[in-house]
């Protein structure tokens, strides 16, 4: 559980990092555009989602090699990847200096952290739930998402510290490069807690290696449900965490030390709420909290984000709320997916589809939310949101209740 959640922590930093200094980015390693700032920033979070598109084949490839070679042979993977493209992002020059290098230079990281994210969902759940006892599977499947909001939280209060301690020149001149470079040096970190953990019994006792295929080929109704299992969770999850600082910035006037303040209070209470919604599916079960989830962010969805105000404690409240909300998906969704598969095509099974439902809602939704933005249609976001949480609630409905069954081995 240490070596999953550790090396968890490490491959969100990364991966977060590059929304909460979204602004600053924006500045250095864009061409500013005649007539609105918003330009720039769309082209940003573009490549945002750029990089959530190569999620797929990360979750397809080393979701095959964790089937094929073992859980612990695509860790090591994802970590020496993420690893890579954080240092590339932190070395990214700026436009002034090398022109269009600078953006080429970032869209080839984000694309390497794209990879490795599509990656580390796959081996990192498939690891937890096959490590658990019985009766606990929701309880290890939680410290997924607590493992990926602690380094969530850990990007948004680095990037929080370095606002208030540094001028916004400096921030715009150099310091949003440190962040990215102790991303760099805390993966190998992740490898040296990595480098011993032993393979889960499951995943030991292989009968014969799948190809690459093998899941969406004999399971394709399992790998439709992954899909609609997580339309709703991954739109809501990135709104929550994600996006909301820079949604607050655009709609409310919220100043951006404010918001990643209220940001990472947020992120705190939702990390430590994940195990005990864990435990409570195992009693339970996982339907009523995923039932919780998809009703309570469709109906309360806009009334929240319409309570923004640009005050801080309007922000916090807002988040915290959409937060618990939340996590009647976050702390069960790598369960609920470990479930659906059996054994020899778990990880590859699981990853395509889910990465793939991630990449095209979940990876775009800043991008959406921005392009409502500047089209003056900002109260259209939060419907669209609350439309595709809606979308999986009959999903859930007609989900097989898994929490008290063996897992297949």
């Amino acid at each position: 559980m240490a070596a999953a959640a550790i090396g968890n922590v490490v491959e969100w930093y990364d991966w977060h990092l590059y929304t909460f200094l979204a602004g600053y980015l924006t500045a250095d390693v864009f061409p500013a555009a005649a007539g609105t700032s918003l330009v720039p920033l769309l082209s940003l979070f573009a490549v945002f989602a750029v990089g959530f598109f190569m999620r797929p084949v990360g979750g397809l490839l080393l979701g095959a090699v964790a089937d094929r070679h073992g859980r612990r042979t695509a860790l090591t993977a994802t970590l020496l990847m993420m690893g890579g493209s954080s240092l590339a992002m932190a070395l990214t020059p700026a436009y002034a200096t090398a022109g269009l290098l600078g953006p080429v230079v970032l869209t080839l990281a984000r694309l390497l952290q794209g990879l490795s994210a599509g990656g580390e969902f796959t081996a990192s759940t498939t690891f937890l739930v096959e490590s658990a006892g019985p009766g606990r599977r929701g309880l290890f499947a939680s410290f997924h998402y607590l493992a990926a909001t602690a380094g969530q939280l850990l990007a948004s209060g680095t990037a929080a510290l370095l606002v208030a301690c540094l001028d916004d020149r400096a921030m715009h001149a150099w310091g949003w490069r440190l962040p990215f470079l102790l991303g760099a040096l805390l993966s190998l970190v992740g490898l040296w807690i990595r480098r011993g953990v032993a393979e889960p019994r499951s995943a030991r006792q292989r009968q014969e290696r799948p190809k690459v295929f093998d899941a969406l080929r004999t399971h394709p109704r399992e790998s439709l449900l992954i899909c609609g299992i997580t339309i709703g969770g991954t739109v809501a999850f990135y709104t929550w965490t994600s996006y909301l600082p820079t949604y607050a910035h655009l709609n409310a006037g919220t100043d951006q030390g404010t918001a990643l303040l209220a940001g990472t209070l947020a992120l705190l209470l939702f990390a430590l709420v994940q195990p005990l919604a864990g435990l409570l599916s195992d009693r339970i079960g996982r339907r009523p909290l995923l039932l919780g989830f998809a009703a309570g962010s469709a109906l309360l969805c806009v009334p929240l984000l319409n309570l923004l105000t640009g005050s801080f404690l309007s922000l916090l409240l807002v988040q915290c709320a959409g937060l618990l909300l939340l996590t009647g998906y976050t702390a069960i969704a790598a369960a609920v997916n470990a479930e659906v598969f059996p054994a020899r095509v778990r990880a590859a099974g699981i990853g395509f589809p889910y990465s793939l439902t991630v990449a095209l809602f979940g990876g775009t939704a800043p991008y959406v939310g921005t392009l409502f933005a500047q089209l003056h249609l900002p109260d259209a976001f939060p419907w669209y949101v609350a439309a595709l949480c809606l979308l999986s609630a009959p999903v859930f409905l007609r989900l097989p209740e898994t929490a008290h069954r063996p897992l297949e081995r």
